[in-house]
């Protein structure tokens, strides 16, 4: 098989506190193709270690799917990494000195990559509510970004909060202290009901911020069932939405786009509870890095 030419390559990285996604294009924006690793991919994490590792280990799998040569076709390459954690500049410095075997990287936070991707360079602000979550707003060139923090100060919209909330919640239910439900006697059950093993789990050091955002698909299923305490939770992340849009009307802004996958997941009730400014992206942060690449190619 004749191996594919091109003069330049375009590629976006996504990098979120569950998985790393990424996706090649050609110079015409074609995409060549698209994989996701289930690997934190967080600056914040192991000094940018895991990132890096993904980085490299999903780049090769990519240019193997696109039918290239990663060695050859990686020299004509442009890239572009959107990786949470990346708020912090000397994260982003750090990482930048690792080698990568592109033409050119850039490297930003991944809230930059959203906000492209989710109004193709115009005027608008965007949350991230994922595993982390932040939030970035672009009126008449002027930039306000708020949140991106970390788990241990910030993301207070995050799966990750909610799903460590879940769990103080599950543990003051079970020491009878509030009124217990169905949600938390499920929590406790996977803990042998023992508010130790829970403790235990609080402190072991495989407990990352993902840890805590896998609870959310058992939280969503619970307040569809009208579980009292899975109602309360929802509620305790609505007001933390709320806090993100109001900043965000009060400087302009006339749209705010959901990304990450606990945001799409609320994304009704999003509407729902705070109206036509809550809008759909017009493409995902993979084509906002895509675009970035390009930009950042000279």
């Amino acid at each position: 098989m004749k191996q594919r030419s091109f003069e330049q390559l375009f590629l976006g990285v996504d990098g979120g506190g569950t998985n790393i996604r990424m996706r090649l294009c050609d110079e015409n924006s074609n995409i060549l193709a698209e994989e996701m690793l289930a690997n934190p991919s967080n600056l914040q994490l192991n000094d940018g270690k895991n990132a890096y590792d993904s980085v490299l280990r999903l780049s090769k799998i990519i240019f193997q799917k696109a039918e290239l040569d990663l060695s050859i076709d990686g020299k004509r390459t442009y890239a572009c990494f959107g990786m949470s954690g990346a708020r912090l500049n000397r994260a982003r410095q750090d990482f930048s000195r690792h080698k990568f075997p592109f033409a050119k990287t850039h490297i930003c936070d991944d809230i930059d990559i959203a906000q492209i991707g989710a109004f193709l360079g115009k005027d608008g602000a965007v949350l991230i509510i994922g595993t982390g979550s932040a939030g970035l707003s672009i009126i008449n060139n002027k930039r306000f970004q708020v949140g991106g923090w970390g788990f241990n100060i910030g993301d207070d919209m995050s799966g990750a909060i909610l799903g460590r909330e879940l769990l103080r919640m599950s543990l003051q239910a079970h020491e009878r202290l509030i009124a217990t439900s169905e949600l938390t006697k499920n929590i406790m059950a996977q803990f042998n009901n023992s508010a130790e093993k829970l403790m235990a789990f609080s402190f072991d050091e495989n407990t990352k911020p993902a840890t805590y955002a896998k609870f959310m698909p058992l939280l969503i299923e619970y307040f569809e069932r009208h579980d009292e305490n899975a109602i309360k939770l929802i509620e305790f992340e609505m007001l933390a939405i709320e806090k993100y849009i109001h900043y965000f009307k009060k400087n302009g802004a006339k749209e705010i786009a959901i990304i990450g996958g606990f945001g799409e997941r609320l994304l009704p009730m999003i509407k729902k509870r705070f109206g036509k400014i809550i809008i759909k992206a017009k493409s995902d942060p993979l084509n906002g890095a895509i675009i970035l690449a390009n930009n950042k190619r000279d």
